[in-house]
């Protein structure tokens, strides 16, 4: 289906992307932390209503 040009291209590309990305995250680590404080709470409300959603529309079908 795939080359296999193409798939040491999109190997490559995944790996380097990966390692472009979490480079890019640890240089900016301390302003995420000072300006997105209480993140994670919208976060976990947001899949726990999202939880909540389903199991209304499970008990609901039953």
């Amino acid at each position: 289906m795939f080359s296999t040009g193409q798939v040491i291209f999109a190997l490559l590309f995944i790996i380097l992307f990966t390692i472009l990305i979490i480079k890019a995250y640890g240089k900016d680590k301390k302003l995420h932390l000072k300006n997105y404080k209480g993140v994670q709470w919208v976060a976990i409300g947001f899949a726990v209503f999202i939880i909540i959603l389903f199991c209304i529309k499970f008990f609901l079908k039953n």
